[in-house]
């Protein structure tokens, strides 16, 4: 392995009010972790106990309360909701007061997010299409001193972003299927895509649709940061590491039983309906370190080199520092 591998922290904020998900990453920071992702959702997966601070905003304060952790979106839709010129003022703005420090992660969006503020929500096709122009835009705002633009879907006349940071701010895809993962193997600085699907998808799909994408752009498989989101449940006892993931059963729902919903009451719903054997199906269960460490390295094994792991539970403080003892030594070692 050519590049280093680096472990971070998925800040839940469908779980989690934003002041409590501050402090958890201030605390990731200071047991060992490389970075720190927030997904940006209008809306949560769960109605009842459910969160969904903005995260731009949020990226400022953690950014000012830590030092050293790279922070980013797992991801942002900047199609929809957000203009992609205002995208990338926000984050020219985090990336000149934290340098070297910022991601920005996107990706084609979800009802969930889109759909309640009354806005179109186009087919897969026009979605990809969306999400192509507005990195288009962003990258030539970020490049240019002035830039007038007619695109598609959005024009901008003598725009300029004044304040651009001096170390660039790198451009991650998130992908779930071939057509986006090969066009951030073209176009990206990163890859993101999430655990607990069937392995074919990995190496049958994303994997060699991003190897095509990075080889007809010329470039080097260094050159794409490869992350994926590793949802892990780590406890004890098998019925408490399983029972930890309930409050994530949607993400076991499949994507015909989440096609269009917008409501968060009918996410719930349906997601409560699961068996907790099927609620878990995403995480890897574990009470033994070790074997915990054998099931994360599948992930490593298949190239990817960035981990960002997700802990269900609601005690994110006795996770992180459990990962810091126990987890995050033990991987370093075997991938050092």
């Amino acid at each position: 392995m050519t590049v280093p591998l680096r472990l971070g922290y998925k800040a839940s904020a469908e779980q989690f009010s934003p002041d409590r998900l501050a402090d958890f990453a201030v605390l990731a920071e200071e047991v060992g972790f490389d970075s720190v992702f927030i997904s940006d959702h209008f809306q949560p997966w769960m109605h009842e106990g459910g969160h969904a601070p903005a995260a731009l905003p949020w990226l400022g304060a953690v950014g000012a309360r830590t030092s050293r952790v790279l922070l980013g979106t797992s991801v942002l839709t900047p199609t929809f909701r957000y203009h992609p010129a205002v995208v990338a003022q926000a984050f020219a703005t985090l990336g000149v007061m934290f340098p070297g420090r910022v991601i920005l992660g996107v990706g084609t969006g979800e009802a969930l997010n889109e759909v309640t503020l009354g806005l179109d929500w186009p087919d897969p096709p026009e979605r990809f299409q969306r999400l192509k122009e507005a990195i288009t835009l962003i990258e030539k705002l970020w490049a240019g001193e002035r830039v007038t633009y007619e695109g598609t879907f959005w024009s901008v006349s003598d725009a300029t972003v004044y304040d651009r940071p001096t170390t660039p701010v790198p451009i991650y895809i998130g992908a779930a299927g071939p057509a986006a993962t090969r066009l951030a193997g073209r176009i990206a600085d990163g890859f993101i895509t999430t655990s607990g699907k069937d392995p074919k998808l990995y190496t049958d799909t994303l994997l060699p649709a991003l190897a095509e994408g990075i080889e007809k752009a010329g470039r080097s498989s260094d050159d794409v940061d490869t992350l994926i989101e590793v949802k892990v449940s780590y406890a004890a006892d098998r019925e408490t590491a399983l029972e930890k993931t309930r409050f994530w059963a949607p993400l076991a729902l499949s994507a015909e039983e989440k096609m269009g919903i917008h409501d968060p009451i009918e996410m719930q719903r349906r997601a409560a309906e699961l068996p907790i054997e099927r609620a878990a199906s995403r995480f890897i269960v574990s009470t033994d370190p070790d074997e915990h460490v054998e099931q994360i390295a599948r992930y490593v094994d298949l190239g990817f080199r960035h981990l960002v792991f997700h802990d269900p539970g609601e005690d994110q403080e006795q996770f992180l520092r459990t990962y810091g003892e126990e987890i995050l030594p033990r991987l370093r070692a075997r991938f050092a």
